[in-house]
């Protein structure tokens, strides 16, 4: 059953709000702010679904994301504020903006000015990762976070639900590989049903093929964490902390690759 849930960011820079897994994150949006545009339709995405439509703002562009991000940094600045990371996160996909490449240097440059210690950070469903140019914008910034909910292709189907018929979980895992020691992946995990399908990637076999997917990656490290807020699909469940914990103590044992549960 899926419930009326809408975009949460109206505007391109937002907060800073307290992440639980990066700190005090300054959030920007690359999507509409008042429409959602994804490559995924994810049941979990707090987001709601894309069917709510993409709006009539349109994708920020270059210009006004460097603009709004300078203000706000200075204003920042000017009040003493602290800021741990910058992060690419909003109404949909990131890399789906034209100008991300872009955006990605001037962010850096502006980070650079007003908060050096600060770290740039990108949330991607990684969809667009084979796009070299996408995937070398990605290679500048500290915190890569490249998604992963499922190593087997129906669950991976059900969970995220992309919106192209050519993305499968072996294209992505074998282009994850380019990011080698230096990507993070992010694995939601998560129990419940949608449109009358068992969902649950936390089973033995789910995590098997997980593990064996962060083998061939050899991320930097691997981010396990579980529903936090309210998601379109009502049936479903979180994960707890306790179970989280033991299913990214058996992957870090198996992989070798660090585990942040959250």
């Amino acid at each position: 059953m899926a419930k009326e849930q809408t975009v949460l960011f109206h505007s391109t820079i937002f907060g800073p709000i307290h992440s639980r897994r990066l700190g005090v994150s300054l959030g920007i949006n690359l999507s509409p702010n008042d429409g959602k545009v994804c490559s995924f339709d994810c049941i979990y995405c707090e987001a709601g679904y894309n069917a709510q439509g993409c709006g009539t703002t349109g994708l920020p562009i270059r210009e006004r994301v460097k603009e709004d991000l300078r203000r706000k940094l200075s204003a920042m600045k000017s009040n003493g504020d602290p800021l741990d990371v910058i992060t690419f996160s909003g109404n949909g996909e990131p890399t789906l903006n034209p100008d991300f490449p872009g955006i990605i240097d001037d962010v850096i440059a502006l980070r650079n000015e007003y908060y050096p210690e600060a770290k740039v950070s990108v949330l991607t469903n990684s969809t667009r990762i084979f796009s070299p140019q996408v995937a070398e914008a990605l290679k500048k910034v500290d915190n890569n976070i490249l998604k992963l909910d499922s190593a087997i292709e129906p669950t991976m189907r059900l969970i995220d639900q992309p919106t192209s018929k050519e993305f499968t979980v072996d294209k992505v895992v074998e282009s994850l590989k380019q990011f080698k020691g230096e990507g993070i992946i992010q694995t939601m995990m998560l129990r419940g049903e949608h449109d009358g399908k068992k969902v649950d990637n936390t089973t033995p076999e789910e995590v098997a093929a997980l593990i064996e997917a962060y083998k061939k990656i050899s991320p930097r490290e691997i981010m396990l964490y579980s529903l936090d807020r309210s998601t379109p699909e009502e049936k479903l469940v979180k994960v707890e902390h306790d179970e989280l914990v033991k299913i990214g103590r058996r992957i870090e044992e198996e992989s070798g690759v660090p585990v942040q549960v959250n």
